[in-house]
């Protein structure tokens, strides 16, 4: 049963994780419930970026710095409150996307590389992201336990309990700033 969070203003939650993990379904069911703005992160890729990955090469830090730059502008257009879909693999990527909506909560959704691999096996044709670059982005992820302001879930669990889960850390972590500060995992 989903929790009855009141719609509020003024907040930004990163749903995060490597390709597969159901980041933009949650980011979806999160910004519906809210009543904040969904940004898919995928739709910021450049056209080359998009093309690289579907030719299964892996994006670098410098590849991304445009496209992290573009979500930090999109997240700072809605004050009112946002959800992003964004893999923030690294620690730096996901502190310039702190650094430019302060008081930024990511919900990570940890995965299997097997689990991954067969979910974006399954969605193949559907998505430009290329099933062989599953592996490079355990390799470059920097899991972001212990950092402030995050949820860790394991995305295996039912979507609908993954939902229920994150808003209601959001709505007590919204209320308290002494628990949005600790990193949790459930």
């Amino acid at each position: 049963m989903m929790p009855d969070v009141k719609r509020s203003s003024g907040g930004a939650v990163v749903v995060m994780g490597v390709s597969g993990c159901g980041k933009t379904s949650l980011a979806e069911q999160l910004a519906a419930a809210l009543g904040w703005t969904m940004i898919e992160g995928d739709a910021f890729h450049s056209a080359e970026n998009r093309a690289r990955m579907e030719a299964g090469i892996a994006l670098t830090d410098d590849d991304r710095l445009g496209w992290l730059q573009a979500l930090g502008r999109e997240l700072q257009r809605h004050p009112e409150g946002a959800v992003l879909s964004c893999s923030a693999l690294k620690r730096q990527y996901r502190q310039m996307l702190r650094d430019a909506r302060p008081g930024l909560r990511f919900v990570f959704l940890a995965i299997s590389p097997a689990l991954a691999r067969e979910r974006v096996h399954a969605r193949a044709g559907q998505h430009f992201f290329n099933p062989g670059l599953v592996a490079s982005q355990f390799e470059a992820l920097e899991p972001p336990t212990g950092e402030p302001g995050v949820l860790c879930l394991e995305a295996s669990r039912p979507l609908a309990e993954l939902r229920d889960t994150a808003l209601g850390w959001i709505a007590s972590s919204s209320s308290s700033s002494s628990t949005a500060a600790e990193g949790h995992t459930l």
